[in-house]
């Protein structure tokens, strides 16, 4: 099951505003990303890339945390009975699937930390999974941009990370496995992605 457009709206603007931040505007850029090259791949349903998009990060209604966000976000969609929608919560931070991977901070319970280790390890990614990972790196707050833009972004707010690299080059894959996809540059799908990396 997962929501409707409607629905995943009205629930971005109750989290949002629980906890108002710059999240916001990203998921919503995230989304159109999402439901932009979904709309190239017949197999994809632009409407559920889009919804994923936008709940991508909506853990982040309980207040300001570091990786604490996702298993929110998991609880919370897992309470409505979105199962896919809270995969996505946790899976976007993992495109590298192994905890040991992660760049922020694991502000929760030795328990959760357990239980989101064997998720990430055992969850089957699809292409959603793979999309929102895709398009969580290439929205900024203040609209699309390119993907070394947001590269440096993170890491100048989390740091240089052992699995920076990785992960770096595992997102630059995934550009390319959409690409061939939509037959198309991405950049072609997001209006003023080159223009807004320059800003």
């Amino acid at each position: 099951m997962k929501p409707d457009p409607k629905t995943a709206e009205d629930t971005l603007v109750w989290a949002a505003a629980q906890n108002p931040g710059p999240w916001e505007a990203h998921s919503r850029h995230v989304a159109a990303a999402c439901r932009a090259i979904a709309e190239r791949c017949p197999e994809l349903d632009a409407d559920t890339a889009y919804v994923l998009g936008l709940l991508h990060d909506i853990g982040r209604y309980a207040g300001v945390s570091s990786e604490r966000h996702l298993i929110d976000g998991y609880r919370y969609c897992i309470a409505q009975g979105w199962e896919k929608a809270a995969q996505v919560c946790i899976s976007h931070a993992f495109m590298l699937q192994d905890i040991n991977t992660s760049i922020g901070t694991f502000d929760v319970t030795a328990e959760d930390y357990a239980f989101m280790k064997d998720f990430v390890a055992h969850a089957r990614y699809d292409d959603y999974d793979r999309l929102v990972q895709l398009c969580d790196a290439l929205a900024l707050p203040s609209g699309f941009c390119l993907l070394e833009k947001r590269f440096v972004d993170v890491t100048l707010r989390y740091g240089f990370h052992p699995a920076t690299l990785d992960r770096w080059q595992r997102t630059l894959d995934l550009k390319t496995y959409f690409e061939g996809k939509t037959g198309c540059s991405i950049y072609d799908l997001l209006p003023g992605a080159a223009e807004n990396s320059l800003r």
